[in-house]
Protein backbone atom coordinates (compact mmCIF):
# COMPACT_ATOMS: atom_id res chain seq x y z
CA UNK A 1 0.00 0.00 0.00
CA UNK A 2 2.47 2.41 1.13
CA UNK A 3 4.33 1.62 -2.61
CA UNK A 4 0.67 2.71 -4.27
CA UNK A 5 0.81 6.02 -1.92
CA UNK A 6 4.12 6.54 -3.35
CA UNK A 7 3.28 5.59 -7.25
CA UNK A 8 0.21 8.03 -6.72
CA UNK A 9 2.68 11.16 -5.36
CA UNK A 10 4.73 11.07 -7.72
CA UNK A 11 2.27 11.27 -10.49
CA UNK A 12 0.42 13.99 -8.63
CA UNK A 13 3.70 15.74 -8.22
CA UNK A 14 4.28 15.80 -11.95
CA UNK A 15 0.74 16.26 -13.20
CA UNK A 16 1.66 19.86 -11.61
CA UNK A 17 4.70 20.68 -13.59
CA UNK A 18 3.25 19.12 -16.72
CA UNK A 19 0.47 21.61 -16.56
CA UNK A 20 3.56 24.11 -17.18
CA UNK A 21 5.04 22.62 -19.86
CA UNK A 22 2.15 21.22 -22.32
CA UNK A 23 3.60 21.00 -26.01
CA UNK A 24 0.18 21.83 -27.20
CA UNK A 25 -2.82 23.79 -25.89
CA UNK A 26 -4.87 21.88 -22.87
CA UNK A 27 -8.07 21.75 -22.36
CA UNK A 28 -10.64 20.07 -19.63
CA UNK A 29 -11.40 16.10 -20.45
CA UNK A 30 -15.41 16.94 -20.50
CA UNK A 31 -14.40 19.79 -22.89
CA UNK A 32 -12.88 17.45 -25.34
CA UNK A 33 -15.70 14.09 -24.86
CA UNK A 34 -13.51 12.39 -22.35
CA UNK A 35 -14.31 11.44 -18.63
CA UNK A 36 -11.98 12.53 -16.28
CA UNK A 37 -12.88 9.16 -14.26
CA UNK A 38 -12.00 6.84 -17.42
CA UNK A 39 -9.07 9.07 -17.71
CA UNK A 40 -8.22 8.68 -14.21
CA UNK A 41 -7.30 4.82 -14.47
CA UNK A 42 -4.45 5.65 -16.34
CA UNK A 43 -2.94 7.10 -13.19
CA UNK A 44 -4.39 3.94 -11.10
CA UNK A 45 -2.48 1.76 -13.82
CA UNK A 46 0.66 2.64 -13.80
CA UNK A 47 0.62 3.21 -10.08
CA UNK A 48 -0.01 -0.23 -9.97
CA UNK A 49 2.90 -1.45 -12.44
CA UNK A 50 4.97 0.65 -10.68
CA UNK A 51 4.38 -0.18 -7.14
CA UNK A 52 4.74 -4.00 -8.56
CA UNK A 53 8.15 -2.85 -9.96
CA UNK A 54 7.27 -4.04 -13.51
CA UNK A 55 8.19 -1.34 -15.05
CA UNK A 56 10.02 1.99 -14.12
CA UNK A 57 8.12 4.96 -15.26
CA UNK A 58 6.48 6.35 -18.16
CA UNK A 59 5.05 9.66 -19.71
CA UNK A 60 1.94 10.16 -21.55
CA UNK A 61 0.16 12.17 -23.60
CA UNK A 62 -3.31 12.37 -25.06
CA UNK A 63 -4.41 15.23 -27.62
CA UNK A 64 -8.15 15.49 -28.87
CA UNK A 65 -8.93 18.58 -31.05
CA UNK A 66 -5.44 19.59 -31.22
CA UNK A 67 -5.26 20.03 -27.37
CA UNK A 68 -3.67 17.82 -24.56
CA UNK A 69 -6.34 16.35 -22.45
CA UNK A 70 -3.70 14.51 -20.26
CA UNK A 71 0.06 14.84 -19.62
CA UNK A 72 1.64 13.28 -17.24
CA UNK A 73 4.81 11.55 -16.02
CA UNK A 74 5.04 8.47 -13.92
CA UNK A 75 7.29 6.90 -11.49
CA UNK A 76 11.11 6.62 -12.20
CA UNK A 77 13.39 8.04 -14.81
CA UNK A 78 16.29 5.64 -13.65
CA UNK A 79 15.07 3.35 -10.74
CA UNK A 80 18.99 2.17 -10.50
CA UNK A 81 19.58 5.87 -9.03
CA UNK A 82 15.55 6.37 -7.97
CA UNK A 83 15.39 9.61 -10.15
CA UNK A 84 11.92 10.61 -10.77
CA UNK A 85 10.56 10.70 -14.43
CA UNK A 86 10.52 14.15 -15.36
CA UNK A 87 7.99 15.29 -17.49
CA UNK A 88 10.82 16.09 -20.53
CA UNK A 89 12.65 12.53 -20.03
CA UNK A 90 14.18 11.47 -23.50
CA UNK A 91 13.39 8.01 -24.32
CA UNK A 92 14.54 6.11 -26.71
CA UNK A 93 12.60 5.94 -29.60
CA UNK A 94 14.17 2.93 -31.37
CA UNK A 95 11.29 1.97 -34.40
CA UNK A 96 9.49 5.10 -33.46
CA UNK A 97 12.42 6.57 -35.47
CA UNK A 98 10.72 5.06 -38.44
CA UNK A 99 7.99 7.39 -38.91
CA UNK A 100 10.00 10.38 -38.56
CA UNK A 101 12.47 9.65 -41.28
CA UNK A 102 9.20 8.60 -43.78
CA UNK A 103 8.41 11.73 -43.18
CA UNK A 104 11.85 13.42 -44.28
CA UNK A 105 11.63 11.11 -46.93
CA UNK A 106 8.43 12.22 -48.47
CA UNK A 107 9.81 16.18 -48.50
CA UNK A 108 12.23 15.19 -51.09
CA UNK A 109 9.55 13.36 -53.17
CA UNK A 110 7.29 16.65 -52.80
CA UNK A 111 10.36 18.67 -54.18
CA UNK A 112 10.84 15.95 -57.06
CA UNK A 113 14.04 14.15 -55.81
CA UNK A 114 12.88 11.11 -53.88
CA UNK A 115 9.98 9.51 -56.53
CA UNK A 116 8.48 6.07 -54.96
CA UNK A 117 8.94 4.09 -57.97
CA UNK A 118 12.77 5.25 -58.25
CA UNK A 119 15.32 1.57 -57.91
CA UNK A 120 17.35 1.99 -54.74
CA UNK A 121 20.13 0.23 -56.92
CA UNK A 122 20.09 4.25 -58.58
CA UNK A 123 21.37 5.66 -55.34
CA UNK A 124 23.45 2.19 -54.04
CA UNK A 125 24.65 0.26 -57.36
CA UNK A 126 25.17 -2.91 -54.85
CA UNK A 127 21.25 -3.59 -54.45
CA UNK A 128 21.03 -4.10 -57.78
CA UNK A 129 23.29 -7.60 -57.54
CA UNK A 130 21.28 -8.74 -54.04
CA UNK A 131 19.98 -12.45 -54.93
CA UNK A 132 16.87 -13.85 -53.09
CA UNK A 133 17.66 -16.88 -50.78
CA UNK A 134 15.21 -19.65 -51.00
CA UNK A 135 15.15 -22.17 -47.97
CA UNK A 136 15.49 -25.62 -49.85
CA UNK A 137 13.91 -28.36 -47.62
CA UNK A 138 17.76 -29.84 -47.04
CA UNK A 139 18.57 -26.64 -45.09
CA UNK A 140 20.78 -25.34 -48.12
CA UNK A 141 19.46 -21.83 -49.89
CA UNK A 142 18.89 -21.72 -53.37
CA UNK A 143 19.62 -18.29 -55.07
CA UNK A 144 17.33 -16.91 -57.61
CA UNK A 145 17.88 -13.47 -59.32
CA UNK A 146 15.28 -10.72 -58.58
CA UNK A 147 12.23 -11.02 -60.44
CA UNK A 148 11.53 -6.44 -60.35
CA UNK A 149 14.35 -4.26 -59.00
CA UNK A 150 13.84 -3.01 -55.16
CA UNK A 151 11.65 0.52 -55.48
CA UNK A 152 12.13 3.34 -52.93
CA UNK A 153 8.64 2.40 -52.50
CA UNK A 154 9.65 -0.95 -51.12
CA UNK A 155 11.25 0.96 -48.24
CA UNK A 156 8.36 2.80 -46.96
CA UNK A 157 6.25 -0.38 -46.79
CA UNK A 158 9.07 -3.06 -45.77
CA UNK A 159 8.63 -4.80 -49.30
CA UNK A 160 11.81 -4.93 -50.24
CA UNK A 161 13.36 -8.12 -49.50
CA UNK A 162 15.48 -7.01 -46.35
CA UNK A 163 14.58 -8.08 -42.71
CA UNK A 164 16.46 -8.06 -39.36
CA UNK A 165 18.70 -10.90 -37.45
CA UNK A 166 16.94 -12.85 -34.56
CA UNK A 167 13.31 -11.15 -34.76
CA UNK A 168 11.09 -13.46 -32.99
CA UNK A 169 8.49 -12.93 -35.17
CA UNK A 170 10.85 -14.25 -38.66
CA UNK A 171 11.20 -18.10 -38.81
CA UNK A 172 12.97 -17.71 -42.00
CA UNK A 173 16.48 -19.12 -41.82
CA UNK A 174 18.19 -16.21 -43.44
CA UNK A 175 17.46 -14.55 -39.96
CA UNK A 176 21.01 -15.35 -38.04
CA UNK A 177 22.55 -14.47 -41.52
CA UNK A 178 21.49 -10.64 -40.79
CA UNK A 179 22.54 -8.37 -37.91
CA UNK A 180 20.70 -7.06 -35.09
CA UNK A 181 18.62 -3.77 -35.75
CA UNK A 182 21.11 -0.95 -34.44
CA UNK A 183 24.73 -3.37 -34.69
CA UNK A 184 25.17 -1.83 -37.89
CA UNK A 185 24.92 1.57 -36.96
CA UNK A 186 27.13 0.76 -33.98
CA UNK A 187 30.09 -1.01 -36.27
CA UNK A 188 30.25 1.57 -38.87
CA UNK A 189 29.62 4.47 -40.98
CA UNK A 190 26.64 4.57 -43.48
CA UNK A 191 29.08 3.20 -46.65
CA UNK A 192 29.64 -0.02 -43.76
CA UNK A 193 25.96 -0.66 -43.71
CA UNK A 194 25.08 -0.68 -47.13
CA UNK A 195 28.09 -2.66 -48.02
CA UNK A 196 27.45 -5.15 -44.92
CA UNK A 197 23.83 -5.29 -46.41
CA UNK A 198 24.05 -5.76 -49.63
CA UNK A 199 26.33 -8.97 -49.24
CA UNK A 200 23.44 -10.98 -48.06
CA UNK A 201 20.49 -12.51 -49.59
CA UNK A 202 17.16 -11.30 -49.86
CA UNK A 203 14.27 -13.44 -47.72
CA UNK A 204 11.79 -12.26 -50.41
CA UNK A 205 11.17 -11.19 -53.93
CA UNK A 206 10.76 -7.32 -53.81
CA UNK A 207 7.09 -6.18 -53.36
CA UNK A 208 6.12 -9.61 -52.39
CA UNK A 209 5.93 -9.90 -48.53
CA UNK A 210 5.98 -7.90 -45.97
CA UNK A 211 9.12 -8.36 -43.77
CA UNK A 212 10.09 -6.15 -41.08
CA UNK A 213 13.80 -5.23 -41.11
CA UNK A 214 16.23 -2.93 -42.70
CA UNK A 215 14.18 -0.82 -45.16
CA UNK A 216 14.00 2.59 -43.24
CA UNK A 217 17.55 2.60 -42.28
CA UNK A 218 18.45 2.22 -46.15
CA UNK A 219 15.51 4.97 -46.87
CA UNK A 220 17.73 7.06 -44.59
CA UNK A 221 20.81 6.03 -46.67
CA UNK A 222 18.99 7.33 -49.35
CA UNK A 223 17.82 10.88 -47.90
CA UNK A 224 21.87 11.33 -47.15
CA UNK A 225 22.78 10.67 -50.59
CA UNK A 226 19.93 12.81 -52.00
CA UNK A 227 20.19 15.83 -49.53
CA UNK A 228 24.04 15.46 -49.15
CA UNK A 229 23.71 15.80 -45.63
CA UNK A 230 23.73 13.70 -42.48
CA UNK A 231 20.31 12.50 -41.71
CA UNK A 232 19.64 13.80 -38.29
CA UNK A 233 21.05 17.16 -40.07
CA UNK A 234 18.05 16.86 -43.02
CA UNK A 235 15.98 15.82 -40.22
CA UNK A 236 16.89 18.40 -37.93
CA UNK A 237 15.90 21.30 -40.64
CA UNK A 238 13.29 19.93 -42.38
CA UNK A 239 11.41 18.31 -39.69
CA UNK A 240 12.19 18.69 -35.74
CA UNK A 241 13.14 22.16 -35.74
CA UNK A 242 9.85 23.79 -37.69
CA UNK A 243 7.95 21.53 -35.63
CA UNK A 244 9.80 22.57 -31.96
CA UNK A 245 10.91 19.50 -31.49
CA UNK A 246 13.67 20.62 -29.57
CA UNK A 247 15.07 17.19 -27.80
CA UNK A 248 14.88 15.42 -30.83
CA UNK A 249 18.12 14.01 -32.07
CA UNK A 250 20.31 10.96 -32.79
CA UNK A 251 22.90 12.01 -30.28
CA UNK A 252 22.51 13.19 -26.91
CA UNK A 253 24.04 16.15 -25.30
CA UNK A 254 25.46 16.21 -22.02
CA UNK A 255 22.66 18.01 -21.33
CA UNK A 256 20.06 15.34 -22.34
CA UNK A 257 22.08 12.62 -21.03
CA UNK A 258 20.82 13.57 -17.91
CA UNK A 259 17.09 12.69 -19.08
CA UNK A 260 17.34 9.82 -20.12
CA UNK A 261 14.95 6.43 -19.28
CA UNK A 262 16.31 3.67 -18.22
CA UNK A 263 14.45 0.36 -18.43
CA UNK A 264 15.21 -2.46 -15.16
CA UNK A 265 18.92 -3.80 -15.12
CA UNK A 266 16.73 -6.90 -15.17
CA UNK A 267 13.56 -8.10 -16.79
CA UNK A 268 10.64 -7.84 -14.56
CA UNK A 269 8.87 -11.14 -16.30
CA UNK A 270 12.39 -13.37 -16.94
CA UNK A 271 14.33 -11.97 -15.06
CA UNK A 272 16.80 -12.12 -17.30
CA UNK A 273 19.18 -9.14 -17.97
CA UNK A 274 18.28 -6.49 -20.28
CA UNK A 275 19.71 -3.36 -21.47
CA UNK A 276 19.22 -0.49 -23.93
CA UNK A 277 22.52 -0.50 -25.07
CA UNK A 278 22.42 3.25 -27.32
CA UNK A 279 22.06 4.88 -23.88
CA UNK A 280 25.38 4.26 -23.56
CA UNK A 281 26.67 3.15 -26.81
CA UNK A 282 27.41 5.85 -29.15
CA UNK A 283 26.55 5.29 -32.74
CA UNK A 284 28.48 6.01 -35.94
CA UNK A 285 25.32 6.68 -38.22
CA UNK A 286 21.88 8.20 -37.92
CA UNK A 287 19.74 4.80 -38.59
CA UNK A 288 16.88 5.67 -39.87
CA UNK A 289 15.05 2.44 -38.00
CA UNK A 290 15.92 2.64 -34.46
CA UNK A 291 18.58 5.14 -33.50
CA UNK A 292 16.71 8.39 -32.68
CA UNK A 293 15.99 9.93 -29.00
CA UNK A 294 13.12 12.69 -28.44
CA UNK A 295 10.74 13.42 -25.65
CA UNK A 296 7.37 12.18 -25.62
CA UNK A 297 6.13 15.93 -26.39
CA UNK A 298 8.42 16.32 -28.76
CA UNK A 299 6.65 13.19 -30.60
CA UNK A 300 2.66 14.53 -29.69
CA UNK A 301 3.64 17.26 -32.08
CA UNK A 302 5.17 15.33 -34.58
CA UNK A 303 1.49 13.21 -34.59
CA UNK A 304 -0.40 16.25 -34.37
CA UNK A 305 1.34 17.61 -37.50
CA UNK A 306 -0.15 14.42 -39.39
CA UNK A 307 -3.32 14.57 -38.04
CA UNK A 308 -3.21 18.22 -39.50
CA UNK A 309 -2.36 16.96 -42.59
CA UNK A 310 1.19 17.49 -42.81
CA UNK A 311 1.10 21.45 -40.49
CA UNK A 312 1.54 22.52 -36.77
CA UNK A 313 1.21 26.29 -35.42
CA UNK A 314 2.14 27.34 -39.19
CA UNK A 315 5.02 25.54 -40.23
CA UNK A 316 3.94 23.09 -42.81
CA UNK A 317 6.42 19.98 -43.51
CA UNK A 318 4.47 17.87 -45.89
CA UNK A 319 0.94 18.89 -48.11
CA UNK A 320 -2.38 16.76 -46.67
CA UNK A 321 -2.19 14.87 -50.25
CA UNK A 322 1.33 13.68 -48.87
CA UNK A 323 -0.22 13.02 -45.56
CA UNK A 324 -3.10 10.92 -47.01
CA UNK A 325 -1.09 8.54 -48.90
CA UNK A 326 1.44 8.07 -46.05
CA UNK A 327 -1.59 6.95 -43.79
CA UNK A 328 -3.09 4.68 -46.77
CA UNK A 329 -2.51 0.95 -46.43
CA UNK A 330 0.13 0.02 -49.54
CA UNK A 331 0.00 -3.78 -48.88
CA UNK A 332 -2.19 -4.86 -51.97
CA UNK A 333 -3.64 -7.91 -52.28
CA UNK A 334 -0.68 -9.49 -54.66
CA UNK A 335 1.61 -8.96 -51.12
CA UNK A 336 1.62 -11.07 -48.54
CA UNK A 337 0.72 -8.85 -45.58
CA UNK A 338 2.69 -9.83 -42.00
CA UNK A 339 1.85 -7.01 -39.94
CA UNK A 340 0.12 -8.84 -37.19
CA UNK A 341 3.47 -10.80 -36.95
CA UNK A 342 5.17 -8.27 -35.12
CA UNK A 343 2.68 -6.55 -33.57
CA UNK A 344 -0.08 -9.02 -31.67
CA UNK A 345 -2.52 -6.53 -31.45
CA UNK A 346 -2.60 -5.08 -35.13
CA UNK A 347 -4.79 -7.51 -36.92
CA UNK A 348 -6.91 -5.82 -39.34
CA UNK A 349 -3.89 -3.35 -40.31
CA UNK A 350 -1.93 -2.90 -43.35
CA UNK A 351 0.83 -0.47 -43.40
CA UNK A 352 1.28 2.44 -45.01
CA UNK A 353 4.58 4.97 -45.86
CA UNK A 354 5.95 4.24 -42.58
CA UNK A 355 3.07 3.99 -40.39
CA UNK A 356 0.64 0.34 -39.90
CA UNK A 357 -2.89 1.63 -40.81
CA UNK A 358 -5.67 0.23 -39.85
CA UNK A 359 -8.07 -1.24 -42.53
CA UNK A 360 -11.33 -2.49 -41.03
CA UNK A 361 -13.35 -2.48 -37.73
CA UNK A 362 -13.00 -5.82 -35.48
CA UNK A 363 -10.28 -8.14 -36.13
CA UNK A 364 -7.87 -6.01 -33.75
CA UNK A 365 -7.64 -6.81 -30.24
CA UNK A 366 -7.04 -3.16 -29.23
CA UNK A 367 -10.70 -0.08 -30.06
CA UNK A 368 -9.72 2.30 -32.84
CA UNK A 369 -11.15 3.05 -36.17
CA UNK A 370 -10.06 2.39 -40.05
CA UNK A 371 -7.75 5.07 -40.47
CA UNK A 372 -5.84 4.84 -37.64
CA UNK A 373 -1.89 4.92 -38.17
CA UNK A 374 0.50 4.06 -35.21
CA UNK A 375 4.07 2.35 -34.83
CA UNK A 376 5.64 1.04 -31.85
CA UNK A 377 9.49 0.91 -30.45
CA UNK A 378 11.25 -1.77 -29.09
CA UNK A 379 12.53 -0.40 -26.13
CA UNK A 380 8.96 0.92 -24.75
CA UNK A 381 7.40 3.39 -26.35
CA UNK A 382 3.86 3.85 -28.21
CA UNK A 383 2.61 6.31 -30.90
CA UNK A 384 -1.15 5.95 -32.74
CA UNK A 385 -2.95 8.69 -34.17
CA UNK A 386 -6.92 7.96 -34.91
CA UNK A 387 -7.97 10.90 -37.12
CA UNK A 388 -11.97 9.93 -37.26
CA UNK A 389 -11.61 10.73 -33.42
CA UNK A 390 -9.07 13.40 -33.98
CA UNK A 391 -6.94 11.76 -31.43
CA UNK A 392 -3.21 11.46 -30.72
CA UNK A 393 -1.91 9.58 -28.04
CA UNK A 394 1.93 8.99 -27.15
CA UNK A 395 3.78 6.86 -24.28
CA UNK A 396 7.26 6.96 -23.20
CA UNK A 397 8.60 3.73 -21.55
CA UNK A 398 11.66 2.14 -21.18
CA UNK A 399 10.17 -1.31 -21.03
CA UNK A 400 12.44 -3.28 -23.60
CA UNK A 401 10.94 -6.89 -22.99
CA UNK A 402 7.97 -8.83 -24.07
CA UNK A 403 6.01 -5.72 -21.15
CA UNK A 404 5.96 -3.78 -23.91
CA UNK A 405 3.03 -4.84 -26.04
CA UNK A 406 1.50 -5.19 -22.55
CA UNK A 407 1.49 -1.42 -22.26
CA UNK A 408 0.25 -0.73 -25.76
CA UNK A 409 -2.43 -2.65 -25.61
CA UNK A 410 -3.62 -1.49 -21.92
CA UNK A 411 -3.30 2.14 -22.60
CA UNK A 412 -5.19 2.02 -25.78
CA UNK A 413 -7.99 0.44 -24.02
CA UNK A 414 -7.79 2.67 -21.61
CA UNK A 415 -7.59 5.46 -23.77
CA UNK A 416 -11.41 4.78 -25.95
CA UNK A 417 -12.69 3.41 -22.63
CA UNK A 418 -12.25 6.64 -21.59
CA UNK A 419 -13.76 8.44 -24.28
CA UNK A 420 -17.52 9.36 -23.52
CA UNK A 421 -17.98 11.20 -27.24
Amino acid sequence: MKKLILAAAVVAGFAAHAAQAGPLPEAKPDDVGFSPAGLARLDDFFAREIAAKRVPGAVVAIARDGKLVHYKAYGQLDATKGTPMPIDAVFALASMTKPMVAVAGLTLMEQGRLPLQAKVADYYPGFADMMVGVPQADGSLKMEAQASPIAIHDLYRHTSGLMYGGRPDSSSPLARMYPGGTDPAIAGDTQAFIDRITKLPLVHQPSTEFEYGFSIDVLGAVIEKVSSQRLGDYLAKNVWQPLGMKDATFHPSEAQRDRLAYPFPSDPVTGKPQSIKLLDTPIKFDCGGACSFATVGDYVRFGQMLLNGGELDGQRILGPKTVHLMTSNHLGPEIKNNVANVEPHRGGFGFGLGVAVRTSEGLSSVPGNPGEFTWNGAYGTQFFVDPKERLVVVVGTAAPGELRKYYRENVQDIVYGAMVK
